[in-house]
């Protein structure tokens, strides 16, 4: 559903047809999700132009509604087939910044008179949707404004249709600091600022959700002041005093919602879980044959605090891949188990749970075994839960998990159903939470007798203002110290689209690998074979940049590529494939034998993205490496590197723009290990999403101006004076408009959502 407008008073809360009209309210509506008054109003433009400033052309996106600036560096006209009977015209209009360029097209019968406006030196402002046709990028029947040779814009050279007071506005628009508005289909962006400007005139005081103090204290503008500087500046001095308050009031009220979110948090009941002294904790630290590092050592110590006290941890552990997140939720799982709890592992795929499971009962030896012969008393047990579980190891898990007998309890999706029941739940660790739904996410919290604690795990890490607004009401402990014995890993893009003897290279680079004892992986964006697309695992998220004509080969597929392999220059290796339409006895079957060292090369789609442990893994090459996203890719790369002997990642790609985005965000993967850097290219590469709601991939961000990457300082000042009104005002009784903004703001399917999370 739309953004609702943070403030509900009756002019602001008024369906925009009110102002606008109902045909233009329909598109406002359909096309841009404003549906409201103060939608309308909050609806910012993206950016300003100014008369002789070019808009970068390379900036386009596809598939978008743009208004671009431009100068006409060529026309052609030219007649093409006759369509009944009548002769038919095609102008071509090539308009440029100075570097790059962008073809405008026109249909129809009479075409003379746009050529003769649209002359070779012409400025104006073209709008219209970015389309390809032919590999180039194009505006199909664009409307525009000209700017005429520093002459005075005129009547005629106005294209947008409308009546009079439309001509007017697209005059007007034309001569002042001009703001570009989001547009789309029907609805141009010199349109948009003509229903802006008619609220603006009519706009009077409004409620503000910034204490006066406040505003004051930091030399804000009110909320209208700020609006009518935004819409109409006749500065950049306006711009910035109105973008300076609107972006603190993002991330104010966001900061307050958040910090009452804290508040209600810490106010819950919640069984404390302090570690027995002599109990399955300790005889696990004394049995493990290397030191804890500094980070996991910390970071333990602050868990154990949480799980001390009466009320419920929920903490997000972050950290950097193969930086230990599993051994220290491993440690905090044990220490409810010695406090007579029990602890439950969630994960997103049965190839993870199925790792944890084999991992953690590796860790715990004997200690994991208790009741049976050589098991050791002091232990505990663990229980698998899978949905491929057959009836009875089904059966007695659950029965394990219910009696209390099962200390630890690793499982999927399958944990969460209603007929899962646990003896007396403590401790909750989701793995790769990003993976799991809010719903998903309670379902599982709701099955202990009070409130567990929540341990969440992510190995993509967050930065730091990210970590203050998706997951501002967690604490956040953060692991970048690797474990000693890692090996170093060296990245290297292949560009076998200019250079295929590169790929070829890469594969010799496999075989010398496994001829000096070691493995590989091979990892494919799609899994191929019957169905073509239908039922593969996607790339990823915000991933690869398709090349603009669209043209190129179908991604690479393992059921397609795996053959060819063994058949060509892998041949005579063990070669095995791996991926999400197996059946999962069939994904377990490879992978313990992946494991066991049975499996040389291992062909797979992103099954093998996060928990896979194989330290005798010391290749990988990533087909299409441009379909996938820098933070996934930073992930599959985190597959090796796991043990002492040094290792490489191949990051093939069929890109020949050596300056494309996709080929530079793979040059950056290939220049650093550091997940937080990479992270940060990852989230400029994509939408931020909505912070408080369930479209974090979906349709619109809840944010309008704010920057979570962008805007750190304005984050953290913000978190500080909401605090502190919280602190103070825990009902906000004393600041009526700001709760009214977080009523709107959180609307009820939003507050449901954080209710859950």
């Amino acid at each position: 559903m739309p953004d609702r407008p943070l403030l509900d008073t009756p002019f602001l809360s008024q369906a925009v047809k009110t102002v606008v009209g109902d045909r233009t309210a329909k598109i406002l509506r359909s096309g841009l999700d404003i549906e409201t008054v103060g939608d309308l109003l909050r609806h910012y433009p993206r950016r300003y132009a100014e008369r002789g400033e070019l808009t970068d052309l390379a900036s386009l996106e596809l598939n978008e509604h743009v208004t671009v600036m431009a100068r006409v560096e060529s026309t052609s006209l030219r007649s093409v087939k006759p369509k009944n009977g009548r002769p038919n015209w095609l102008l071509e209009v090539v308009v440029t910044d100075g570097r790059g360029r962008l073809r405008l097209t026109f249909f129809g019968q009479r075409l003379k008179w746009r050529e003769d406006q649209l002359y070779v030196g012409r400025q104006g402002l073209f709008a219209g949707k970015v389309t390809v046709f032919n590999g180039k990028r194009q505006l199909a029947h664009p409307e525009y404004v000209l700017i005429g040779d520093g002459d005075d814009v005129t009547a005629d050279d106005v294209t947008a249709e409308g009546d009079g007071d439309a001509e007017a506005a697209a005059l007007a628009f034309a001569r002042a600091l001009i703001p570009v508005y989001p547009a789309t289909q029907g609805l141009n962006t010199w349109q948009i600022a003509k229903c802006v400007g008619t609220v603006l005139d009519i706009l009077g005081e409004v409620p503000d959700p910034l204490p006066s103090e406040l505003r004051a204290r930091l030399e804000l503008v009110d909320l209208a002041e700020a609006w009518r500087l935004i819409h109409r500046p006749e500065s950049r001095a306006d711009i910035a005093a109105a973008r300076a308050r609107l972006v603190f009031e993002e991330a104010f009220v966001l900061q307050v919602e958040l910090a009452r979110r804290r508040a209600a948090t810490a106010s819950l009941p919640a069984a404390p879980r302090v570690a027995a002294r002599g109990g399955v904790l300790e005889a696990f630290d004394a049995r493990l044959p290397f030191e804890l590092t500094a980070g996991q050592v910390d970071v333990g110590l602050v868990i154990a605090e949480d799980l001390a006290r009466e009320h419920p941890m929920h903490r997000l552990l972050q950290g950097e891949v193969g930086s230990g997140k599993t051994l220290v939720a491993l440690r905090a799982m044990l220490a409810v188990v010695d406090a007579g709890g029990q602890a439950a592992l969630l994960a997103p795929t049965e190839v993870l749970a199925q790792q944890h499971h084999r991992s953690i009962g590796a860790m715990l030896g004997p200690l994991a075994e208790r009741g049976l012969l050589g098991g050791s008393d002091a232990g505990t047990r663990l229980a698998l839960l899978t949905g491929s579980l057959g009836t009875g190891a089904r059966r007695q898990a659950m029965l394990d998990a219910a009696s209390g007998d099962a200390g630890i309890v690793i499982g999927t999706h399958a944990l969460l159903e209603d007929r899962v029941g646990f003896f007396d739940l403590g401790l909750v660790v989701v793995d790769e939470q990003h993976r799991f739904g809010v719903e998903q996410r309670a379902a599982l919290t709701e099955k202990g007798v009070s409130p567990p604690h929540v341990l969440v795990m992510t190995a993509t890490p967050i930065p730091r203002t990210v970590a203050m607004t998706v997951f501002g009401d967690l604490d956040v402990s953060t692991l970048t110290e690797l474990p000693r014995g890692r090996s170093t890993i060296t990245t290297h893009v292949v560009p076998a689209g200019e250079k295929p003897h590169y790929l070829e290279r890469a594969w010799q680079r496999v075989r010398e690998e496994v001829a000096a004892g070691h493995q590989a992986y091979v990892v494919c964006p799609r899994i191929g074979g019957i169905g073509g697309l239908e039922g593969d695992e996607p790339a990823a998220a915000g991933g690869g940049e398709p090349a603009l004509d669209d043209e190129r080969r179908p991604p690479v597929a393992v059921l397609e590529l795996a053959p060819l392999l063994v058949a060509g220059p892998l041949a005579g290796l063990r070669v095995e494939v791996m991926h999400g339409r197996m059946a999962p006895e069939a994904k377990d079957d490879v992978m313990r034998r992946f494991v066991g060292g049975s499996v040389d090369v291992l062909v797979a789609t992103t099954v093998v993205e996060v928990g896979v442990d194989v330290p005798n893994a010391t290749a990988m090459v990533v087909m299409d490496a441009d379909r996938f996203g820098v933070s996934q890719l930073h992930q599959l790369r985190g597959r090796i590197g796991r043990g002492p002997a040094p290792s490489v990642a191949l990051l093939v790609t069929e890109l020949l723009e050596e300056q494309s985005p996709a080929r530079q965000r793979l040059t950056a993967v290939a220049e650093t290990l550091d997940g937080f850097v990479l992270s940060r290219i990852d989230l400029e590469a994509r939408r931020e999403g909505d912070v408080l709601g369930a479209t974090q991939a979906g349709r619109r961000s809840s944010l309008r101006l704010l920057s979570v990457l962008r805007d750190e300082d304005v984050i953290v000042a913000a978190r500080a004076e909401a605090t502190a009104v919280v602190d103070g005002d825990p009902e906000l009784a004393a600041h009526p408009a700001l709760l009214a903004a977080l009523a709107a703001y959180v609307d009820p399917e939003r507050a449901d959502y954080l209710e859950k999370a």
